[in-house]
């Protein structure tokens, strides 16, 4: 019997268009009048994923920034597992000699010391998954992100590296030259404390080793009384395989790779067909 199901976001409940479809709200809402907690499971903040569910009206226990932040449906800090502040100056300084641009990701929310390079490469990647959207469109929408508090402007990462009030949960790195970028990886790779995974083929998400999606959900899981056998994981990428790996069963979604379909017990329909909410109605 299903009593968790646990869903990422980006690719996943979200369509290209970084939205939550109807069909979606609708499953979800039905699971939760049946009992069944529904958990997000995101590489995003807190900030940023709440934003997308209060768009919709939608109330979740959320699992943050893969993992290192679990929220509970009333917004209360569950569990953190920060990255140690000397590792993350650390962390910072390969991916800077290695030249490839990083985003820094808080219990305060997302931070970047060049806006410009924030914006525009969330216009490459939304034009490029969506090429007949107007680009122009698309750099406001990113531009929102920025004036709506999802991401903050720091002169320099030092002052939440020295400032105890931080707590750092996650670096997130792109680059399109994907050599570049697997030579920031392969950099990294003496640092054990870490985990490495990826979200998508231009980036790379940093987080404490113990900072996992799977972790997370087997933490909340066992809090709630809920055996993993009775769980089910739902993704579409990466960073999604520890908790495919710990739930009872793992879905994967219809625009996954075939790596990640390979991985999963099923596969649902795409995230722009609503196959979270079809993959949920069918467990139901």
């Amino acid at each position: 019997m299903v009593k968790c199901i646990a869903t990422d976001m980006d690719g996943t409940l979200l369509n290209s268009m970084q939205q939550i479809s109807e069909e979606n709200k609708r499953a979800i809402l039905k699971a939760q009048s049946q009992g069944v907690e529904v958990v997000v499971a995101t590489g995003r903040s807190y900030q940023e994923a709440s934003y997308v569910l209060d768009e919709v009206g939608l109330k979740c226990p959320v699992i943050c920034v893969n993992g290192a932040e679990v929220r509970a449906q009333s917004g209360e800090i569950l569990s953190a597992t920060p990255i140690p502040n000397k590792l993350a100056r650390e962390v910072a300084a390969r991916l800077a000699e290695k030249d490839v641009y990083y985003e820094v990701y808080t219990n305060k929310g997302a931070f970047t010391i060049d806006l410009k390079k924030a914006v525009s490469i969330l216009v490459d990647i939304v034009v490029s998954a969506n090429p007949e959207m107007d680009p122009k469109v698309v750099e406001e929408q990113a531009g929102a992100r920025v004036s709506d508090g999802l991401i903050h402007i720091i002169e320099d990462y030092e002052h939440i590296f020295s400032n105890e009030e931080y707590q750092i949960y996650k670096f997130l790195a792109f680059s399109f030259d994907l050599d570049q970028l697997g030579k920031a990886q392969d950099s990294l790779k003496d640092l054990t404390e870490l985990e490495v995974t990826k979200s998508g083929i231009e980036n790379i998400e940093i987080t404490h080793r113990n900072a996992q999606k799977g972790i997370a959900l087997e933490a909340f899981a066992k809090a709630k009384g809920i055996s993993l056998e009775d769980t089910v994981a739902i993704g579409d990428n990466f960073n999604d395989v520890s908790m495919f790996n710990k739930a009872g069963r793992a879905i994967a979604m219809g625009n996954a790779s075939f790596e990640i379909k390979a991985l999963c017990d099923e596969v649902t329909d795409t995230n722009d067909n609503s196959g979270v909410g079809k993959a949920i109605l069918d467990l139901l």
